[in-house]
């Protein structure tokens, strides 16, 4: 694998895909979803064998798997008359999935008062009751998510820890993180913690084990990040959180000019020992998605395993990782991710250095929209589904709909597809061309992302499929 150029990481590809391509040109199958991305696990899934790691400041044997509430499953009700309301968490399935998730070995459980429209933080409380487990034998995660201007102050960033604590019915928070430091610059974080003695309040819970662990989640400008890290006599972070997967080790300030690579910010953490707790291991669910040819290659390697388990495999091989989180809203998920931790079979230095380079620069050169459906931009205010617009359009780019002309081979099976896609995944008066350009949605992307531009970049796309002049 170290020596593998494109041309021959293409060839065998190409052997790997042959039988799905044909399978698809003839219109027969769907290619990416034949080779079962989520794996194929045969054998009986253990309960007693996922992988540990050990928090230096506190002890804590944490599992290698954490649990991230931030895309829980969800169910649409309907009133009296029969009409649709909006979606509403599906309790009865989060109870299933955290039960049979700490059955298991998982004990980490990542949420935030910013999820799920603001109801992760009740709804994993009630899960982790209802789960009959004790409150000693699992961990819980949180953040003081103050991100409005209303919310800066003190009294208000109090009240939002305050109401953590009782939502998820207990007194004492296991991991409590700064969230989304980065995002605004010294300036945010200045107003949101340490102008008005936020932070000091945090550290004085520590000292009284209402707060166990106190950490900050990284987005954004490199000086805070290297800010907080410099005054680490200081505020004693026992441990952070950081993006990182195979893609962003190297090349997460290429592909954003925002975020710091990967590489950076962990070697920067184990300098000072500080454990490393990963989000975005798959980008968003961007690395289980991948464009055909190289999903075929990654199966070609490991048939049974699942393309995303490369991508926990390589979060979990590195040896200063407490614990990586993954957004499990589905039982195959779970399932597929405890296979992959129960326990972890390490990368070898030559299958690490394989993603780092070769798949990753393959997946860089593909023009997918960088966004991880943290649905942080949402709701905009004129009514367009950001996350849904790019989360399509990214899947047509691996499925190879996004034709660059009409002499495209595949440009009308590709044209149709995209556009009854377009139509099905987002109603029309939720589609880009809505957009005015407010930007407002710009602060409160992680990920840097120009928004009204790439929406408008999607929008000319679609226009000029409709009107065939592409």
């Amino acid at each position: 694998m170290k020596n593998m150029d494109r041309r021959q990481f293409l060839k065998i590809a190409g052997a790997a895909s042959a039988t799905a391509t044909l399978a698809a040109c003839a219109g027969k199958s769907d290619a990416l979803d034949n080779l079962d991305p989520m794996g194929t696990h045969t054998g009986e899934l253990p309960t007693d064998k996922m992988t540990l790691r050990t928090n230096p400041t506190t002890g804590d044997k944490v599992s290698l798997l954490g649990y991230g509430m931030m895309r829980l499953p969800n169910k649409v009700t309907e009133d009296a008359e029969g009409n649709k309301k909006e979606e509403e968490i599906d309790q009865e399935q989060v109870n299933k999935l955290v039960k049979f998730a700490l059955d298991h070995g998982v004990n980490y459980f990542d949420t935030s008062p910013a999820y799920c429209r603001g109801y992760s933080e009740q709804s994993t409380g009630i899960a982790l009751k209802a789960s009959g487990y004790d409150r000693s034998k699992y961990f819980i995660a949180t953040k003081l998510s103050n991100f409005s201007p209303e919310q800066w102050s003190y009294e208000e960033s109090v009240k939002m820890f305050q109401n953590s604590l009782k939502y998820l019915q207990t007194d004492y928070i296991d991991y409590l993180l700064l969230h989304g430091i980065g995002m605004g610059g010294m300036e945010a974080l200045g107003r949101r913690y340490l102008d008005n003695g936020v932070l000091d309040y945090l550290m004085e819970q520590r000292e009284k084990g209402v707060i166990r662990n106190l950490g900050f989640s990284y987005h954004g400008d490199i000086e805070v990040f290297d800010y907080l890290l410099e005054n680490h006599d200081k505020y004693r972070w026992d441990f952070v959180q950081i993006q990182m997967n195979y893609v962003d080790w190297h090349l997460a300030n290429k592909m954003n000019s925002r975020n710091m690579d990967a590489k950076y910010l962990y070697d920067e953490l184990t300098k000072r020992g500080i454990p490393s707790v990963i989000m975005e291991p798959l980008l968003g669910g961007r690395l289980s998605k991948m464009p055909d040819h190289i999903v075929a290659t990654l199966k070609h390697q490991r048939p049974e395993d699942s393309v995303a388990s490369w991508a926990f495999r390589y979060a979990g091989t590195k040896p200063h990782v407490l614990t990586v989180l993954s957004g499990m809203t589905y039982m195959e998920h779970l399932v597929d991710n405890l296979h992959t931790y129960c326990p972890l079979d390490p990368l070898t230095d030559e299958e690490q250095e394989w993603l780092e380079n070769e798949v990753a620069n393959l997946y860089y050169s593909y023009p997918t929209v960088p966004c991880n459906d943290c649905k942080y931009c949402m709701p905009c205010p004129y009514g367009i589904d950001i996350p849904s617009i790019f989360v399509h359009y990214n899947k047509c780019v691996n499925k190879g709909q996004v034709p660059e002309s009409q002499q495209a081979e595949n440009y009308q099976e590709a044209r149709r597809a995209f556009l009854v896609g377009y139509d099905r995944a987002v109603p029309k008066q939720r589609q880009a061309d809505h957009c005015i350009g407010c930007r407002q949605c710009n602060v409160h992307c992680p990920q840097n992302i120009d928004i009204p531009r790439e929406l408008t970049r999607i929008d000319t796309f679609v226009e000029k499929l409709k009107q065939n002049t592409l």
